[in-house]
């Protein structure tokens, strides 16, 4: 791939990610998991082609991102380090992550993970997370790493590279049944009902 692409690659990533923070209303100090096959990104078959380039392009558009917005970005291994995950200590450390001991290098936890970890400052492994928002570029399966109700987003570009893109943003889970209230209202509701819950 030329310079000009992987220019255009950090570009899109930074669009999306944008995008995906927006919808998913992040705030500083919350988690974004991304998942990445570079293969993928430069046409080939996940776990075949690897390469820092196309890592450096995907981490300067999330990094100019995360700049506006404060989000911890959480890069994911691949099956070979157990879909680890490469973030900060900070982060490690406000979301009572568990550490694991090992050092992400392309053939065993991918160029994206690889290239984070020695990126980020005071970079960690953890074993997973419960993120707010997820982006998977090139189809790498970050659902395992998500809170448990996801929500598909739909990007305005649906290829980095010549890899599919994939966004999710996380919710609450909504519990009661027929009587539970979503929202405050002003008041609170006398009885109502089939009885109270007294």
């Amino acid at each position: 791939m030329s310079d000009n692409r992987f220019r255009a690659i950090t570009a899109d990533v930074e669009k999306v990610v944008r995008e995906l923070a927006s919808a998913a209303r992040l705030q500083a100090g919350r988690l974004l998991v991304v998942g990445t096959s570079t293969s993928e990104v430069i046409g080939k078959r996940i776990g075949t082609s690897g390469t820092t380039e196309a890592a450096a392009a995907i981490y300067a558009g999330v990094e100019a991102a995360r700049r506006d917005i404060g989000f911890h970005p959480v890069y994911q291994c691949c099956e070979h380090l157990n879909r680890a995950l490469v973030t900060t200590r900070e982060a490690a450390e406000q979301y009572a992550l568990e550490e694991v001991s090992a050092v992400p290098i392309p053939g065993a936890g991918g160029s994206m993970a690889a290239y984070a970890f020695r990126q980020l400052t005071d970079a960690v492994l953890v074993e997973s997370v419960q993120a707010h928002a997820g982006i998977d570029i090139g189809e790498t399966l970050i659902g395992m790493h998500l809170r448990p109700v996801a929500v598909p987003v739909r990007p305005s570009i649906r290829t980095i590279g010549e890899a599919r893109v994939t966004m999710a943003i996380t919710r609450p889970k909504l519990i009661g049944g027929a009587r539970a209230v979503y929202k405050l209202e002003a008041e609170v509701p006398a009885g109502g009902g089939n009885g109270t819950c007294d």
